[in-house]
């Protein structure tokens, strides 16, 4: 039977949609296992939900746009219920409700696995909540992109456990791409687990593990410091039931790690060492049916513990918290993922010509005098700046974040914004979600109750508490002309959302503690919006969620190391931001860490300009330093001619990146492109994880070692092949070249 609009007595319509598409509700398939709700989304998507017997109704914070259901037909026999969109067809088995997802044409995309829903009622104090997880069966060759920011190093998640937490350096967005044409979003706000590990084995201290000492620069409410850290050693074994690929994932046990070490039967798998890290990192890794040995060397307060998980071709998501099993699928090519994504969860406005400029930063600018003498002597040297940044403490004695300028550093903030403006560049001020009790504004919040019990972070949460921040912000900061807003540590810092309550109703954070950043930046934007009607906002953050795109924030990587390994984290870092729908990101060019003695040590210089000059192909050119003044003239000859290079070389491409960003606003268009984008079909492509499209027509190759005259690179099959920018050499595509390599320069490689 074939029905167009109609529901069957096998199925009902819902009265209210899941979402603000669809307004007609959702098709609800009764099955023998629950009721599966199908709900058509656009021409290429359909959101899955099945609800637990009880649970707590959460705000919609993802899907935020109003469009009109796209036209669907039903199509029922005696085992299934199928809903035929344009683009994507969902079938419903009405036995045991699994569902398999095909594209307009019928060709299959992904199929729940068989018994791999999963469905648990749990509570959070006295909020009803569910345990959810859905397993998927894999393609062959199926290839998966996204999940946010990570230092984990692996572009390619298939097969990969990871925790979605956000901490600085690590931005959790549940959102992935296949090489295979689908996408998938977890619907979800809490904790997620992608590929969750099947057993977990907590390690032991060891005996003969003598804690180390080592001294570490870090940050405080009273300035930069530096902290003595203890580590120590510890030991465990696990044994692998098969020979396979197996995925590690190492928890540190607490909310930040200062260093991710693991070995495996003595091989070093992880080697990552931060004052600010993720508490969890993961590896892939080739092992053998039998017992391995693992050594973690961690901080002292560590109680480290190793999950693992054997990679059977599948793909799992699980939330120990949720409302409901709710996902949405997606299909067609990445940008049509995208474009859908987006067009759901909100559009990304046109970003302000100043970001696709240069933007400069260090840790940080101590004074006004100190400020406007650096933006003089850009200007007196010709380097083109277009963004200058004060970084924090800018309100010295006043209280963290106190929105007040020290008055003896900061005098007369107003003149300091107009002498930039008559060099033509621009402010862009740090401005934190977290306030200082003890300031005057402090106490203020603290006695109307708008803080996070137990931190100093205010609470989003409550619309009183986000509109009385922002009221503070706009009198005290937005009035005086300030451009641009960097807003750090919008996470908040070390996940402290978990185990703390939220907004007016008191709920658990546990169900919000992925999307505070969401909140924080819509208030900053909206309240920006109505203040400056005829600007588009530019803010920076630090972290992200589903829909920030929306509010048109960059995000950045967070406060990283130097190193090349570390570049190269970054780069992979930035692509799966871009896999996860999120237009605009960039990182600390040359690391926020950085060498004491990096004016001289010439192999500290090479990398920062390494740094540097990939960032000009970033969709934003930032440079940062910790405790560095960051200016290129601060260096001998040879390294500020090649970093002043950078500048022009970036200048020069503006027009090509203003074009890019208007197709990012007016066409959902990604700028950075992981070659998935381009090059699903290219298996080869599909193994490059630092190569990437910049915009329809450079390929970008970052140099990731020391001392390269030459280097191998990938260029995928293209008709009218490769231009290599350096020397015009002309190469056909879909093969491994040897390119060379100037100092001054990375290879680019034109589409032709």
């Amino acid at each position: 039977m074939t029905t167009f609009g109609k529901i069957s007595l096998a199925i009902a319509t819902a009265v209210l949609a899941l979402s603000g598409c669809g307004r007609r509700g959702p098709v609800d398939v009764r099955t023998a296992s629950g009721t599966v709700s199908i709900s058509p989304l656009t021409d290429n998507s359909v959101r899955i939900r099945v609800a637990g017997a009880e649970t707590y109704e959460p705000e919609e914070l993802y899907y935020t746009e109003k469009c009109a259901r796209p036209r669907f037909r039903i199509v029922e026999d005696e085992q299934t219920v199928t809903v035929i969109q344009q683009k994507i067809r969902t079938v419903c088995d009405k036995t045991d409700g699994r569902l398999r997802f095909f594209d307009g044409d019928g060709n299959p995309l992904l199929s729940e696995s068989e018994g791999g829903r999963k469905i648990g009622e749990t509570r959070i104090g006295d909020t009803p909540a569910v345990s959810v997880s859905q397993r998927f069966e894999r393609q062959e060759k199926d290839h998966q992109f996204g999940l946010g920011q990570f230092q984990d190093g692996y572009l390619d998640v298939s097969g990969l456990s990871r925790r979605l937490t956000q901490v600085n350096t690590q931005i959790s967005i549940p959102v992935v791409i296949s090489n295979k044409g689908y996408g998938i979003f977890w619907n979800n706000y809490g904790l997620t687990d992608f590929n969750p590990s099947e057993q977990v084995v907590k390690l032991e201290r060891a005996e003969d593990g003598d804690g180390k000492a080592i001294y570490v620069n870090a940050t405080s409410t009273h300035g930069n410091i530096r902290e003595r850290r203890m580590f120590e050693t510890f030991k465990g074994e696990f044994t692998a039931p098969e020979d396979g690929r197996y995925s590690l994932l190492l928890d540190v046990g607490q909310k930040m790690a200062r260093k991710l070490y693991m070995e495996i039967d003595g091989e070093v798998v992880s080697d990552l060492n931060n004052p600010w890290l993720p508490p969890t990192t993961s590896v892939k890794m080739d092992l053998t049916a039998g017992t391995h040995s693992i050594i973690v060397r961690g901080s002292r307060g560590d109680s480290p513990s190793v999950g693992w998980r054997l990679d059977r071709g599948d793909t799992e998501f699980s939330s120990p918290v949720a409302s409901a099993l709710d996902y949405t699928v997606f299909s067609g090519s990445a940008d049509e993922i995208v474009g859908a994504f987006r067009t759901l969860t909100g559009k990304a406005p046109r970003i302000d010509d100043a970001a696709l400029g240069y933007v400069h930063c260090r840790e940080r600018y101590v004074s006004s005098a100190d400020l406007l003498e650096n933006a003089r002597t850009f200007r007196e040297k010709g380097i083109p700046v277009d963004i200058i940044v004060q970084d924090w403490q800018w309100w010295g004695r006043t209280g963290w974040n106190s929105m007040q300028f020290d008055p003896e550093n900061y005098p007369d903030p107003q003149a300091l914004v107009d002498s930039l403006h008559a060099m033509d560049m621009k402010l862009m001020l740090s401005v934190w979600s977290k306030i200082d009790r003890s300031s005057e504004l402090g106490h203020r919040m603290d006695s109307l109750g708008y803080y996070i019990d137990g931190t100093d972070w205010i609470d989003f949460f409550d619309d009183d508490a986000s509109a009385y921040y922002w009221n503070n912000f706009e009198e005290k900061l937005v009035s005086l002309g300030i451009d641009a807003w960097w807003l750090d540590a919008t996470e908040p810092e070390n996940d402290d959302l978990a185990g703390r309550t939220v907004g007016k109703d008191n709920l658990p954070g546990e169900l919000y503690r992925n999307v505070y950043p969401l909140k924080v930046v819509k208030t900053a934007y909206e309240g920006l919006r109505k203040a400056r009607p005829d600007e588009e906002p530019l803010i920076l953050t630090r972290s992200a969620a589903a829909g920030m795109q929306r509010y048109g924030a960059v995000t950045w990587s967070g406060d990283v190391g130097n190193d090349w390994e570390t570049l190269r984290r970054q780069i992979i870092g930035g692509l799966g931001m871009m896999s996860a729908g999120q237009p605009w990101w960039t990182y600390d060019a040359g690391g926020f860490f950085r060498p004491g003695n990096q004016y001289e040590d010439p192999d500290y210089q090479e990398r920062m300009l390494r740094w540097i000059q990939t960032a000009v192909m970033l969709p934003v050119m930032r440079v940062h330093g910790y405790m560095s003044k960051t200016e290129p003239w601060r260096y001998d000859a040879a390294t500020e001619e090649f970093f002043v290079k950078a500048i022009g070389d970036r200048k020069e491409l503006f027009p090509y990146l203003r074009s890019c960003a208007d197709r990012v606003a007016r066409e959902d268009y990604t700028l950075m492109r992981p070659l998935v984008f381009d090059f699903p079909d290219d298996e080869e492509a599909m193994k490059q994880d630092t190569e990437y499209m910049f915009g329809p027509k450079y390929l970008v190759c970052p140099v990731l070692a020391p001392s390269v005259d030459s280097m191998t690179v990938y260029l995928p099959a293209n008709g009218g092949g490769w231009k290599l920018l350096d020397n015009g050499s002309i190469y056909p595509g879909s093969e491994y070249v040897e390119v060379p390599v100037r100092p001054d320069a990375i290879p680019v490689f034109e589409r032709l």
